[in-house]
């Protein structure tokens, strides 16, 4: 039996290759769904070609390339491939998850940044600086196996993408309506006139991504009436009551099967108690490495407007241990260098309580 994807031999009775995992024999395996396709191609890649010598383009290449696939896979995309400086990934292959859409955004914001950073480097060494453009767009389409060198993704919605990376500026990543639909209010974008994309019968409408928001998460319909759920409504009020009479934290935790209405319950929990005092909101993100403070990230960028030491030092005030406590806790939400150990991050976040009331909250 030889395997497709890799061109090892294995024992006839064999069903996954010893070699590199992928299912031995069986028909194709393709498939229709939707996902979010993600292009992204350097700008002036011919004058970096003949500036520097080859080995020089090889290795800049090589570092590019590695440092955008680190982002790629952490937000779980699949890299397709890459053809000559373009990247072409898809989320949502193989497996499927509710915010590809959001993830394909974070990762392009990301690659941006990163990038940035690369540059630097770059500009020491060789005196150069890359620039990308990106285009991101969801549909349907035919998804192939790519561990059986089947083509990976086709249809209209992969062609939409490279049109919209092509229509970019320098440093800008364009989207498709649908993925900005999906994304929500954890985008913020700019508006560009309809666009006549080569192929295209009839103008594409797309948007520019400014940013994606930090405290900002799937929008989700919460549209219908919500019954059956009064008494662990009651159960949660008594909690929150209980942590303002006795000026202490209090742990509700809801479980409960997918599906059943957990994030609904803590949404409207969430806006009876703004009604009694401030309310703001973490939450932690379903995939991703050095994410383990994302919450108090997130509580902090809410307050704050940002997440920076300064920002942490207005809300503590006079505090004679002011500038320590805003170390850890800008350490902590990765504002800035350092560190310590779990009891002490959570004893600062605590100890700001005392001189702001609003961060404890």
């Amino acid at each position: 039996m030889i395997c497709a994807g890799c061109g090892e031999q294995n024992p006839e009775s064999a069903k996954f290759c010893s070699a590199c995992g992928s299912l031995l024999g069986g028909a194709e395996r393709e498939v229709r769904k939707t996902v979010t396709v993600l292009f992204s191609d350097l700008v002036g890649s011919t004058a970096l070609a003949e500036r520097l010598d080859p080995e020089a383009v090889r290795r800049v290449m090589t570092r590019y390339h590695g440092e955008m696939r680190i982002v790629l896979e952490q937000h779980g995309g699949t890299l397709e491939k890459f053809i000559g400086d373009a990247i072409v990934a898809v989320f949502g292959v193989p497996v499927a998850h509710e915010d590809d859409a959001l993830r394909a955004l974070r990762a392009a914001a990301e690659m941006r940044a990163r990038l940035a950073g690369l540059n630097d480097e770059l500009e020491r060494e060789w005196d150069i600086r890359l620039t990308v453009r990106t285009g991101v767009n969801t549909g349907e389409v035919v998804a192939g196996d790519p561990s059986r060198a089947q083509s990976f993704v086709s249809g209209d919605a992969v062609n939409v993408a490279a049109r919209l990376e092509q229509a970019a500026g320098p440093d800008e990543i364009w989207i498709g309506e649908a993925t900005r639909a999906l994304a929500g209010n954890a985008i913020a974008v700019d508006a560009v006139p309809p666009l006549a994309l080569k192929g295209k019968s009839a103008p594409v409408t797309a948007s520019k991504l400014r940013r994606v928001r930090l405290q900002a998460g799937l929008n989700r319909r919460m549209d219908t009436p919500f019954v059956g759920r009064g008494e662990e409504q009651d159960l949660l009020a008594s909690t929150l009551k209980q942590s303002i009479d006795g000026n202490s934290c209090v742990l509700a935790t809801i479980v409960g099967p997918a599906g059943i209405g957990k994030s609904r319950l803590a949404r409207e929990f969430v806006g009876g108690a703004a009604q009694l005092t401030r309310t703001v909101v973490g939450r932690c993100l379903p995939y991703g490495e050095g994410i383990t403070y994302w919450p108090l990230a997130e509580i902090v960028n809410g307050i704050a407007g940002d997440e920076s030491r300064e920002a942490i030092m207005r809300l503590i005030g006079d505090n004679d241990d002011g500038s320590l406590v805003a170390d850890r806790i800008a350490a902590a939400v990765g504002a800035a260098e350092g560190g310590g150990q779990p009891e002490e991050i959570f004893w600062r976040f605590a100890s700001s309580s005392s001189s702001s009331r609003e961060l404890s909250r």
